[in-house]
């Protein structure tokens, strides 16, 4: 096959996300409900030196999403990295990459839209859980069905809060910190970083064990490559929302974190609830649960509604890669994928009524195969950039608007790091079954993808025979 002759996809997608769309998904993306009520969990593996980990895992993070940015700007389609894998490393790469992306999607939108009903059970605890599961999957299908500016608006929106939240934390620490606001006037210091066992009390393993929680944290930023295909000026909107990656990881987690920990001893943070409320409640600002409980709720309505979004795009793109069904290539009044946002959302469906009739190691199963396609993906991204620019002469290579920078050591280097993290995982017990649960995933996939492709094949010879004869 010549790469270079492989035709785009045609695609009928409104371009309709402005620059303050873009900006503020990205910014969503990059931060996730886990660092709300699941950071604990890292700074016990590392204590303070949780900041070191954030560090090298936003450069990592950065490198990757440079080399699909490189590929977005130049090629934007909303199929983003299963489009380019499957034109540049082959078929079975851009199937296996897209349909593991959609199926991480619906994995983490089922436990979204379950976490939802907890969240409003603080407030509402009369309210069947199932009932706010299913009212999130309705309102947020219908928003998508919409078009892709009423996704954009919503999502602008449900990240601001977020966003706002983690400033006004970080302000209200600092002002702890460094004035003594809600502590009597007397300024707490620094002496927390280093005083419980040292900056990094349990050693280098420490660090390498929480760097795979500190990755998967990092999971859906890639979400700035499929708004690719509706982004209304991709040349300028993607490289701005790429590059300002790093620096929204620098302030948002490792901002966030380091106050949780100057405020806090590190083997204490969340031991007595949320660190967010605990400082919110220090400064006296009435009812920082409630708020926080909004926070932590519009997060997660947040990353279904990215999910359901990008699930919608992926099928909408496998279509027309033919490695989906064709029902999926059509377009409502709005030019939005509007079926393959409803089978994502029938799925959704059936997976909350599966939460509750499933034994939890099964659905602990189910779930870990979504922690590996992250990394799948991110490998992809990767693998299809290298292999972007091979095929490109020197000539089309300077004509590239947005280069992924130090190519390709930085490319290796980051496919290394994730190797790394692969095998960690092996030595994490609660997550060790997804090393044996993603090889049958990725079988099913390749059994899928040649019985696919021995249709065609039978469909091809008929439509011949019936030429010939």
């Amino acid at each position: 096959m010549n790469l270079e002759k492989v035709s785009h996809e045609k695609e009928g997608l409104q371009r309709g996300l402005s620059n303050r769309h873009i900006q503020l998904i990205a910014l969503g993306g990059a931060i996730g409900v886990g660092l709300f009520y699941g950071s604990s969990a890292t700074i016990q593996m590392a204590g303070p030196a949780i900041l070191i980990s954030y560090l090298i895992g936003g450069l990592v993070i950065f490198t990757i999403m440079r080399a699909l940015g490189e590929m977005a700007v130049a090629e934007p389609v909303s199929g983003s990295f299963s489009s380019y894998a499957n034109r540049y490393l082959g078929h079975f790469a851009g199937y296996l990459s897209g349909w593991t992306y959609w199926f991480m999607w619906v994995v983490v939108g089922m436990a979204e839209i379950t976490v939802v009903g907890v969240y409003v059970n603080y407030w509402f605890p009369e309210v069947p859980q199932w009932l706010s599961a299913l009212v999130a999957l309705i309102l947020i299908t219908a928003v998508n069905l919409l078009n892709v500016k009423a996704f954009g608006e919503f999502e602008f929106w449900f990240a601001l809060i977020k966003v706002l939240a983690i400033i006004g934390m970080i302000l209200a620490g600092l002002g702890i910190i460094l004035f003594g606001i809600g502590n009597g006037g007397e300024p707490i210091g620094f002496d927390n970083l280093w005083v419980n066992g040292g900056f990094i009390p349990n050693g280098i393993t420490g660090i390498l064990f929480s760097l795979v929680l500190v990755m998967f944290s990092f999971g859906g930023v890639e979400l700035i490559g499929i708004t690719a295909g509706e982004a209304k000026n991709p040349e300028k909107t993607l490289p701005l929302a790429i590059n300002n990656v790093i620096w929204r990881i620098l302030v948002f987690y490792i901002g966030a974190l380091g106050i949780m920990m100057i405020l806090y001893p590190w083997n204490e943070v969340g031991l007595d609830g949320s660190p967010f409320v605990l400082i919110f409640d220090k400064i006296g600002i009435p009812g920082a649960a409630h708020i926080i409980n909004l926070v932590v709720l519009t997060a997660a309505l947040s990353a279904f509604n990215s999910g359901l979004f990008s699930t919608g795009r992926m099928l909408y793109n496998l279509s027309l890669q033919n490695h989906g069904p064709k029902y999926f290539s059509k377009l409502n009044k709005n030019s939005t994928p509007s079926r393959g946002i409803l089978f994502s959302s029938a799925f959704l469906l059936v997976a909350v009524f599966l939460n509750y009739i499933v034994p939890e190691k099964v659905f602990m199963y189910i779930s870990s195969v979504a922690t590996v396609a992250v990394i799948t993906n991110w490998t992809v991204i990767l693998l299809t950039q290298i292999k972007f620019r091979k095929v490109k002469s020197k000539e089309e290579v300077s004509r590239l608007k947005f280069k992924m920078p130090l190519h390709p050591y930085s490319s290796y280097f980051s496919l290394a790091f994730l190797a790394f993290v692969i095998i960690m995982i092996a030595f994490i017990e609660d997550m060790r079954v997804a090393l044996f649960v993603a090889p049958i995933w990725f079988g099913l996939l390749y059994v899928g993808y040649k019985v696919k492709n021995r249709s065609i094949s039978n469909d091809e010879s008929v439509l011949l025979e019936k030429k010939l004869g």
